[in-house]
């Protein structure tokens, strides 16, 4: 799932000066962050080679040093460190290790399958004892799904690499804990890992007491920086590194190395002193807090260790004897600091780890506090039982701490216990009281629903800073984020409280609520945390006196039992109106500060459009000056309703699913959608992560404002409208006219145009599915068919939403029960033809306007029964294949695209794994159906042997003997029978495609593809060539283009978009494309047909449209199309068996528009632009020449 951190610069940090209350000693300032930008300070400021690569929950570190030193910010040295990013993480770990020897002071930002990748260097750098610091989101690992949330799976995988691991609790001692580690690992020889969890505290927005840079250089021990260079490869004294040992030797040189980290945890104690006198912030190796007597505690790292604290107050307070001891050092693992730290009086512990290790005793720290107690306990040995929690962030709150030490009392405590799930299939759960709650310590709890993409995150990150900045109050903010792309759910979390705030996990009682989309109340029970009193802010589309008639009756009653303070604004129609589009964030941020009286209005206004103007500065002052008309008219549309009088209507909260469903999507995937999926057992889901396609269609979102509708008396039938739907909300059939007795009184046709249809018999009709479209107007944009007499006026046209709703799901349902028409019967070389196609992707969560998805429905239209899907990790595996619902469909016969997802790096070979298994399945097949001719039929047998399956007709037909055999084999009783039944699907030809992002082919894959290339097997690459990393936020490729600005390149990247399309030919064996569906649908069509066609690998990088490059979706194919037109974009086929000067077809024109026409519509270049003009006039002139020498090169194919 790709985040957005808002950016604070380093003069930003600094000039934000807020009077210290943490610390007599140090009196840095006091500023409002998260732990991603506290732990990359200290790396930036003492490093002076960064190497990165993205990854979620990283990138926002890789980014902060990339923006910094692009703006010029020196560290502590005053040197601007050298950020370089590489085309993986592997990559990155490669670099740093270089630099290491090189004598640089360097560190990288990773976790997850990114920390994975690092591994084989890391046993190098950790062997070779040479000092660096990791910084470390902590994040689940893949298993039977990926996560991108935060557990400590990934760095308990690499314990045994050497690297000591340090643990940070929250944003603060992410940034100590930086410090700690880069002063410990120069002092030891040994390299650390910096670890903070991932979202808790990499995205949790909270108070930082910066260390200023005299602090940090006298952290730094400058003869052991001076050793680390003398240590470097060096002409003028030479040696050698990394020798080659035989057995004789390398086991006494493995052992060389102990001392220095059993040395290592007493240096870090003596740093962690060190520290303390400089700052006043103490930190031990393993931190006890509670009372001194304690008889039971809890033993943790991490975030979780702030709820657990918490907890302990709370149960100290009540008159019990509990505590707990934080693990800062986990390796190397001092058992005599440890058993220190532990009260003699303790009788039961217990130790909760943050991550599952499948098949061992038990997990890491709990194994470690065994052998550590067994090794150096003195007394009566305590019951230790050992516990998971918070698996892939995980809800982990005071009730679940509460309920553990509550365990703790029992004759038999369990032990290997899960807590926050129910496990009914093992029953390793503890039960738990889910009304016990610790909120009321806070005074300000509020929860802020949001949709992806409409600014309400950035408003709250902005709020939270202006609050932290002015006011005297304490402040937190954390978002949950569904996984989908932009067009999804987001809560934000924000408190306020007059004390620290040490609350990590979500609040349950709030004492604000804002709903910035109407449509949430018609979904989820969005009040179900509001506390008694509460405040209740609501954007409604519906003029006020119309508001509470069109709220569900739960609601209504809700806001009447808690007594909430109810305000309503339409805030689309003030944005509307200031010309703001769907962009409400700044509207309702000013209704926050208007009604819940954290500051003064005039005051809180005045820093939301100082906080617009650092925001949206770099876009231009007309965007600036669109949210600050945008602000000004928000309180004379601001209104407190009184409903004391009003009645409770009926309407309905909707079910999170339809009434049609299958009983696994009603009773598993249903709860997840509704906001449930906490409250799911173990036994609710399949062991092997293995889900059913063909979901989405049961999760009606409802998330557009406007939706389109057909006017059939303009309509040309031309398909473009549906051909480009990124989300198959728009389909067209054509069918027996008879039908139409049972359509609904307004359901929509007219007579089919084309020669291949009978306009006598026949009806045609275009639907939409208004429950799922996402109003993106791209449909709007592309129809070639304008009203002669009403200006503006096409053939499809997008109006509001709500009085159209309940008469086109009637449409829609009766549309869907007309028959498919017969695929032999039109061209699906056609545009036109091919739409009429069923599409088997539907209703992804992809953006709004997405340029990737289109592609992905044609293919699925084209070869979609037949299809088999290797997905790369990336934007396209998110929006394709993350729950709760998927969009892979089927159709009526159960046939359909198998999808799967292995990892980011190696998607060219799993999918090339998956060719060669289906190969030797087929070949197989047709083996066993051989020994078995006269059994089956030898008349049969051969049409299937002879059956070339090159045409609709053929495939459909070798399709129909395939199920003749498979019904013959259940009446033959023999072995050959019984297998050739396992593998009989295969006689039928399947469609191998091998589909993921530019991150991938470019970058972290291309080996991999690289090599698929020169294998020469029948398989299809398609390349949705977004030019930057969009699932990770935005992140440079080398496929973004020279003059572009994108995170790791924020002031415009310098070098050109590297060539894949020439790489791929140089292979000669593979058919190699570049397709833009906007320019030109019928080449990309024609494409598409002759890549799958191929007999031998073929590979198509398509041009995808994305909200990353600055502008809007709905002007996505005018991009396209100037693209293409400005040279930037040429369309072009090389089919390596075509004869002698025919294999290249370059098939768009010579440039007819100037460079500038394409590239300035787009913000990743027109920010340049309105930055630095010199710098863009050089990068134009440079891409201009790019331009032509592609040209040049490109054109020389034609002679081969």
């Amino acid at each position: 799932m790709a985040t957005q951190t808002q950016n604070l610069n380093m003069e930003t940090i600094e000039a934000k000066v807020k009077p210290s209350k943490k610390s007599e000693v140090d009196q840095s300032p006091i500023t409002v962050m998260d732990g991603n930008e506290a732990a990359v300070y200290i790396a930036y400021k003492t490093s002076e080679v960064c190497a990165i690569y993205p990854i979620t929950p990283s990138s926002t570190m890789g980014e902060f040093a990339e923006e910094w030193s692009s703006d010029l910010k020196e560290n502590i040295y005053g040197e601007v460190p050298k950020i370089i990013e590489m085309q993986s993480e592997a990559g990155a770990a490669g670099a740093i290790h270089g630099a290491l020897q090189g004598g640089a002071l360097a560190s990288t930002f990773t976790c997850s399958q990114g920390l994975l990748l690092m591994i084989p260097n890391m046993y190098k750098i950790a062997g070779e004892l040479t000092p660096t610091v990791f910084h470390i989101a902590a994040r689940a690992l893949a298993t039977h799904a990926l996560s991108i949330f935060g557990d400590h799976s990934d760095v308990m995988a690499v314990r045994s690499t050497g690297f000591a691991m340090l643990f940070g609790n929250n944003a603060q001692q992410a940034h100590d804990m930086a410090m700690i580690a880069t002063a410990a690992t120069l002092k030891s020889s040994i390299p650390f890992l910096n670890i903070f969890d991932g979202f808790r505290t990499s995205h949790e927005i909270n108070e930082v007491q910066i260390l200023s840079d005299q602090i940090i250089k006298e952290m730094m021990d400058e003869k052991q920086v001076a050793r680390h260079r003398a240590r470097s490869l060096n002409p003028e004294n030479p040696f050698i590194r990394g020798t080659a040992q035989n057995a004789d030797v390398f086991f006494q040189s493995r052992e060389a190395c102990n001392e220095y980290h059993w040395n290592t945890p007493g240096i870090v104690a003596e740093t962690m002193e060190k520290f303390e006198k400089l700052t006043g912030r103490s930190y031990k190796l393993f931190e006890y807090h509670g009372d001194p007597q304690a008889e039971r505690i809890i033993i943790i790292m991490g975030s979780g260790a702030g709820t657990v604290g918490e907890t302990v107050k709370y149960l100290n307070n009540k008159g019990e004897k509990t505590g707990y001891l934080t693990v800062h050092l986990f390796r190397p693992f001092s058992i005599a600091h440890f058993v220190k730290a532990i009260p003699t009086s303790v009788k039961q512990i217990a130790v909760l780890d943050r991550c599952k290790e499948t098949g061992a005793i038990g997990e890491p720290l709990y194994m470690d506090v065994i052998n550590a107690l067994h090794n150096g306990w003195e007394g009566t040995m305590p019951k230790v039982i050992g516990g998971r929690f918070g698996l892939a962030s995980k809800e982990f709150n005071p009730a679940m701490v509460k309920a553990i030490f509550e365990e703790l009392t029992n004759a038999k405590p369990k032990n290997g216990f899960t807590i926050g799930i129910e496990d009914d299939i093992t029953h390793t759960s503890i039960v738990y009281d889910k009304t016990f709650s610790l909120e009321s310590q806070h005074l300000f709890r509020g929860l802020f629903f949001g949709l992806g993409a409409d600014g309400t995150v950035s408003a709250n990150k902005n709020t939270i800073k202006i609050i932290g900045d002015v006011t005297d109050n304490h402040v937190q903010a954390y978002f949950v984020y569904d996984s989908k792309k932009s067009g999804s759910l987001t809560v934000s979390h924000l408190r306020f409280s007059e004390n620290p705030i040490h609350s990590t996990y979500l609040i349950n009682s709030a004492n604000f609520i804002a709903c910035h989309h109407f449509h949430y109340l018609e979904t989820f029970d969005i009040l179900k945390d509001a506390e008694h009193g509460a405040t209740f802010l609501l954007n409604a589309p519906f003029k006020t006196e119309e508001v509470w008639h069109h709220i569900p009756y739960k609601i209504q009653n809700e806001i009447k039992e808690k007594q909430l303070k109810f305000y309503v604004i339409n805030a689309s129609k003030v944005a509307k109106e200031t010309g703001m589009g769907s962009r409400i964030n700044a509207i309702l941020q000013t209704c926050f500060f208007a009604i819940s009286n954290i500051m003064p209005k005039e005051a809180a206004i005045a820093a939301i459009k100082n906080a617009v103007k650092k925001t949206y500065g770099k876009k231009g002052e007309a965007v600036v000056q669109k949210n600050f008309d945008a602000i000004d008219k928000t309180l004379e549309n601001l209104c407190l309703i009184d409903y004391s009088t009003l009645a409770i209507g009926h309407i309905e909260i909707t079910p999170a699913v339809t009434g049609n469903a299958p009983d696994f999507v009603k009773n598993v995937l249903g709860k997840i959608i509704a906001g449930e999926g906490d409250e799911l057992p173990v036994s609710a889901f399949p062991a092997d992560g293995t889900y059913p396609s063909a979901t989405t269609k049961y999760e009606k979102r409802n998330i557009a404002e406007q939706v389109p509708v057909w006017d059939p008396s303009l309509c040309s039938q031309c398909g473009k409208c549906f051909f480009v739907c990124p989300h198959a909300a728009i389909r067209p059939k054509v069918y027996d006219a008879s039908q139409l007795e049972k359509a609904p009184d307004f359901f929509k046709h007219i007579a089919p145009i084309g020669k291949e249809f009978m306009k006598d018999s026949e009806a045609y009709t275009l639907q939409v599915a208004v429950e799922d479209c996402t109003g993106c107007n791209l449909c709007v944009e592309v129809c070639p068919i304008e009203s002669k007499t009403e200006v503006g006026h096409k053939a499809i046209n997008m109006q509001d939403v709500i009085p159209l709703k309940e008469t086109e799901k009637k449409n829609w349902e009766f549309f869907l029960s007309l028959p498919d028409i017969d695929r032999t019967r039109i061209a699906k070389t056609t545009v036109k033809g091919s739409q009429f196609l069923e599409p088997l992707f539907e209703f992804s969560g992809a953006c709004s306007g997405c340029g990737e998805t289109p592609y992905l429905k044609l293919l699925t239209q084209l070869f979609g029964d037949r299809m088999i899907v290797a997905n790369a990790t990336g934007c396209s595996s998110i929006f394709g294949g993350n729950l709760p619902t998927t969009p892979w469909s089927m159709n009526a016969a159960g046939n359909g695209p198998a999808w799967a997802n292995s990892l980011f790096e190696d998607n060219a070979e799993f999918g090339l794994g998956i060719k060669l298994a289906t190969d030797m399945k087929r070949q197989y097949a047709f083996s066993l159906l051989k020994t078995i001719k006269e059994e089956v039929g030898a008349e049969l047998v051969d049409a299937i042997l002879c059956n070339l399956e090159e045409d609709e007709t053929q495939i459909i037909q070798q399709r129909l003997d395939v199920n003749q055999v498979k019904n013959k084999l259940k009446a033959i009783n023999n072995p050959a029978a019984t297998l050739l039944s396992q593998v009989a699907g295969f006689l039928e030809k399947k469609s191998m495609w091998i589909v993921g992002g530019d991150g991938w082919a470019y970058d972290i894959g291309f080996s991999g593809l690289d090599h698929v290339l020169s294998t020469g097997e029948n398989v299809n690459i398609l390349v949705l060539d977004t030019e930057v990393y969009s699932n990770t936020g935005g992140q440079k490729s080398k496929s973004s283009p020279i003059g572009a600005s994108a995170k790791f390149s924020l002031k415009g990247k310098t070098t050109g978009k590297k060539d894949l399309a020439m790489q791929a030919m140089a292979h000669g064996n593979a058919y190699v494309a570049e397709i833009a569906m906007g320019a030109n649908d019928v080449h990309a069509l024609k494409t598409i047909l002759e890549a799958e066609a191929f007999p031998g690998p073929s590979i198509i990088i398509a041009y995808s449209h994305c909200i990353a490059h600055g502008y809007d979706m709905c002007h996505g194919l005018d991009q396209q199309a100037l693209a293409v037109k400005s040279g930037y974009w040429p369309l072009f086929r090389f089919n390596p068996m075509n004869e002698k000067g025919k294999r290249f077809m370059l098939d768009s024109k010579d440039p007819s528009i100037p460079m500038e026409d394409f590239m300035y519509n787009e913000n990743r270049f027109a920010t340049i632009k309105n930055n630095n003009p010199e710098r863009a006039h050089e990068f134009l002139d440079q891409a201009n020449q790019g331009m032509h020498t592609r040209l040049e090169k490109l054109l020389a194919f034609k002679n081969l």
